[in-house]
């Protein structure tokens, strides 16, 4: 009877796992049809549209117009932006025209002259003499030489582009066929947008798998997870060593731009000195007031060089007013090494150190999520923590560092990076079933606390002092998240001081106060010497000086006015999206301001880039629905997170002006802060409540993603990519223009 029951349940287990197998196969061979139809057919309806043009070779004679001339070596040149254009005959039968670009060899020849061909050209196809869209095409891209241009009889392609500039074009070719097409960068997303939808929708059977922080199977799959991250950010670090070349341009009659202050600072404390071994032209070291603006202009005016962008100029000398602490955990030990086989060593650029950085800080916010989450909902399952972390990456501005990599985004993810690792640690610190201890267990809360982690934790959270400031207000966390320790602690001093007994009293004393000072002792560790640098520097411990910064403005005298302190609160948080009807269909969205500040220009605010960030401002009430188990800090910490996000902005705001970049400093805390209501949401118990929820979040989640993603090819945004990567932006442009 026995054996009989063991081999039935042994039959539906096998058929069971068959079946699971069956629809994993299933699942597989429809993502790869719908890949293959979306890419085989969707993505190539312009060469289905134009297999029956006729391809005449007439319609390669081309007729220039005025305001272009040809040159002997065949580039053309624009004479008169209103007039210039090229005019082919066409026959009707194909909706497409091709830009034939000149020969490698005349390109070659240009540049032996020092002459600056276009490599990117903005053109305007008209049919007929009916405008069609404003686009652009690129050497660097041959997908991006078919236009789409309705079909007529004549097709004229306008040059938009300045008098004097150089336009590589041999000529345009009418009735074209446009050649069938598989990108493998295509295929890729695809095939990562079925990846999430299937693994995220609410039936996926990761919402069957709860989280086990103490599963090995579980931490080899995020291990797993991260090491695709980490190979990628390996091939980029050791590209970026190899290639590196010094970053410093400079024009007769304006400011040097030198993007190198990270290793100029390294280099300067190799030499044991803080200045920068920058020149210093006599004439700045001698003007009355070298940051008035007018004065600057008129040096520049007379030929004086260098006067160095962005760098602090106080008695004298150049200095770096950013932090100091990346350069000692990394461009410093890198110079260093390398000066054992090369001479003066070699120099580490921002590009290979904030993807470095960068890298670790997707560690710790992973694991700092996921320590959340345990403690707020344990045993959600495994879609949740996945979306969650995601989410809090989205939130923290990750994507903006990774791809601006230049030395304004070294303290910031240096910062990232100390932040979550810091409070990692503290969190690992308290033993979260010791919080809820009362009575004689006070003491045991205070016990069960890890000396090490806390030192560690304070240690890293105080180097923020050193790379981006505002980030140390993330220690007043320490306080929701360790209360219980603290009031313990309070109530072991009152105790020793209402004892009668003298001896052993200071024993006792420092016994009691040891969790204290391993906060306490490192952070002076840290911060001390970093005021000491600054009273070396500036002559006071607090002056960083960034008042010095020769930039725009006069810094020494700028203050933000109020009203662009409270507009300036509202656009981090709210600045709405500006949508357009052409690629990337997403722009830069103004922000006036009353009077002049410091704005860069972004897509949107936290809350619209990010919807899900708004659950951060449900967490002040939502004390009695938060599970909690065996850790009763939890809930205030979390609220502190949003305070602590608000501060931030308000400091931003206030010190910084408007910065895309600096909703990193921000937005992570807000996610962090959002994280109970969404798991409410995702753990929901009521079932067909719970599949809505779920899809209630995956929507902004995707949606989230897909911002992210348009960003990066932003027009007008800092380091845009039609001028970084022309091949790369104008491939995925035309997978939109030509259909």
């Amino acid at each position: 009877m026995r054996h009989a029951a063991f081999r039935i349940i042994f039959v539906v287990f096998s058929k069971q796992r068959f079946q699971a197998r069956h629809r994993v196969r299933a699942a597989i061979v429809v993502a790869f049809v719908v890949v293959a139809l979306v890419e085989c057919v969707l993505c190539n309806v312009p060469f289905f549209q134009s297999l029956a043009a006729s391809g005449d070779s007439a319609a390669a004679y081309n007729t220039l117009g005025p305001g272009l001339e040809r040159r002997d070596d065949g580039l053309l040149e624009v004479t008169d932006p209103t007039q210039a254009y090229l005019q082919v005959a066409a026959d009707g039968s194909s909706d497409y025209v091709r830009v034939v670009p000149v020969s490698d060899e005349v390109l070659q020849g240009a540049e032996r002259q020092g002459e600056r061909v276009l490599r990117t050209v903005r053109v305007r196809p008209d049919a007929d003499r009916r405008a069609c869209e404003l686009t652009s095409v690129s050497l660097d891209s041959s997908r991006s030489l078919y236009v789409r241009a309705a079909a007529g009889r004549t097709v004229r392609v306008q040059v938009v582009e300045p008098k004097g500039s150089l336009i590589p074009f041999d000529a345009v070719r009418a009735n074209v066929r446009v050649p069938f097409s598989v990108s493998p960068l295509r295929v890729a997303l695809l095939v990562l947008v079925l990846v999430l939808v299937a693994l995220w929708r609410p039936g996926s059977r990761l919402w069957k798998v709860p989280l086990n922080t103490s599963s090995v199977r579980q931490r080899v799959t995020l291990g797993v997870l991260l090491t695709v991250p980490g190979l990628v950010t390996v091939a980029v670090v050791a590209w970026q060593l190899v290639s590196a070349v010094p970053l410093s341009f400079h024009t007769d009659g304006m400011y040097t731009y030198d993007y190198d202050q990270y290793d100029h600072v390294a280099r300067a404390l190799l030499d044991g000195h803080a200045w920068l071994d920058l020149d210093v032209p006599d004439a700045l070291r001698d003007a009355d007031d070298p940051y008035d603006v007018t004065t600057r202009q008129q040096l520049l005016a007379d030929g004086v060089s260098p006067v160095y962008w962005d760098y602090a100029f106080f008695d004298g000398r150049w200095y770096s007013y950013f932090g100091v602490v990346p350069a000692l955990l990394l461009f410093v030990p890198y110079r260093a090494i390398t000066s054992l086989w090369v001479d003066g060593g070699l120099m580490m650029p921002s590009g290979a150190a904030v993807p470095l950085l960068m890298f670790v800080f997707l560690v710790f916010a992973c694991l700092l999520t996921i320590r959340v989450i345990e403690r707020v909902r344990p045993h959600v399952s495994l879609a949740a923590v996945s979306m969650l972390c995601v989410f809090v990456v989205l939130a923290s501005n990750a994507p903006y560092l990774w791809y601006r990599t230049n030395f304004y985004s070294v303290p910031i993810a240096a910062s990232l990076l100390l932040s979550t690792l810091g409070l990692w640690l503290w969190m690992g610190a308290a033993h979260p079933n010791a919080a809820d201890a009362g009575g004689d267990g006070g003491a045991n809360t205070v016990e069960s606390l890890s000396l090490p982690r806390l030192a560690a934790g304070s240690a890293c959270i105080a180097a923020n002092v050193g790379c981006r400031p505002s980030f140390v207000v993330v220690a007043f966390a320490a306080f929701p998240l360790f209360w219980p320790q603290i009031r313990a602690i309070v109530g072991q001093l009152r105790a020793i001081a209402s004892g009668s007994g003298v001896r052993g009293r200071a024993r006792t004393v420092l016994h009691a106060l040891r969790a204290p000072l391993a906060v306490l002792v490192p952070a002076l560790v840290v911060v001390v010497p970093l005021f000491a640098y600054n009273m070396v520097r500036f002559s006071s411990p607090f002056d960083f000086g960034s008042s010095y910064q020769l930039t725009v403005t006069d810094m020494t005298s700028y203050h933000q006015s109020w009203s662009n302190f409270v507009w300036t609160v509202a656009y981090y948080l709210f600045l709405p999206l500006r949508w357009t009807d052409t690629f990337p269909f997403l722009a830069v969205d103004p922000a006036p301001l009353k009077d002049w500040g410091f704005a860069e220009a972004m897509p949107g605010g936290l809350f619209v880039m990010v919807p899900l960030a708004l659950a951060a401002l449900a967490c002040p009430f939502l004390r009695k629905r938060m599970r909690v188990r065996g850790h009763a800090g939890m809930w205030p910490t979390l609220v502190m997170f949003l305070l602590l996000g608000l501060l931030i902005v308000a400091l931003d705001a206030r010190l910084g002006g408007l910065g895309w970049r600096y909703i990193a400093d921000f937005g992570w805390l807000f996610a962090l802060a959002s994280l109970p209501l969404m798991l409410i949401a995702l753990d929901c118990e009521r079932p067909r409540l719970r599949w809505l929820l779920r899809v209630l979040v995956l929507a902004p989640l995707l949606f989230t993603l897909s911002l992210t993603v348009l960003s990066l090819f932003l027009y007008g945004r800092d380091d845009e990519m039609i001028r970084n990567d022309p091949g790369l932006f104008h491939d995925v442009q035309s997978w939109f223009t030509l259909i």
